[in-house]
């Protein structure tokens, strides 16, 4: 790290041997991702919940090269951290989590996951079981019957909101859909 590590007490003597756990965590966070530039912490004493044993909480602060992670873990809902070691660890567990992600944006090794087009049913013919989806762009797709997962088919109504797959390959009615799943109302812009 660039900058020294910064531990704060509050509301509490200053505790060598949570110091040196905290040390310890930034250590296997500096192993995980290199490229630290600074950390503070600050560690807090509770005194409202006597009832209940004094609670922790710990912020950290750490500065990546062109981004900070903020990471607060308070003691209000879990019990668990009324043992200061406790919130150490799951606040340093959630920075890693973020690190973590961090580092999977900078090697655009995230996924995306491609949304599947959407359409309205325009036309259907019940009796024959075909009819005719219109996607966004304005482009008609044949479905059959067989297309339409959950037997939904007899369900479909005019105006519909589909998320369909569907074969480029023109076939005798043009594109073909493989796949149409009913996916409700009010998902797609009204069509002009």
């Amino acid at each position: 790290m660039e900058k020294p590590l910064d531990i704060t007490f509050r509301h509490m003597d200053p505790s060598p041997a949570v110091e040196a756990r905290i040390r310890e965590k930034l250590d296997e966070l500096e192993r995980y991702y290199d490229r630290l530039v600074g950390c503070r912490v600050v560690v807090e004493q509770d005194h409202r919940h006597h009832q209940k044993g004094n609670l922790f909480r710990i912020r950290l602060d750490i500065t990546l090269p062109g981004k900070t992670i903020a990471i607060d873990r308070k003691g209000t809902k879990n019990q668990a951290h009324q043992d200061v070691y406790v919130t150490v660890h799951d606040a340093f567990a959630a920075a890693k989590r973020k690190i973590e992600d961090h580092a999977r944006i900078r090697r655009g090794k995230v996924k995306s996951h491609e949304v599947p087009p959407h359409g309205r049913v325009l036309r259907i013919d019940r009796d024959e079981g075909f009819g005719f989806i219109e996607l966004v762009d304005g482009r008609e797709i044949y479905i059959h019957r067989n297309s339409v997962v959950n037997g939904e088919f007899d369900g479909l109504e005019i105006g519909g909101e589909v998320r369909i797959a569907f074969d480029e390959k023109e076939g005798e009615q043009g594109p073909q859909a493989t796949t149409v799943q009913v996916i409700g109302k009010h998902h797609l812009p009204p069509t002009s």
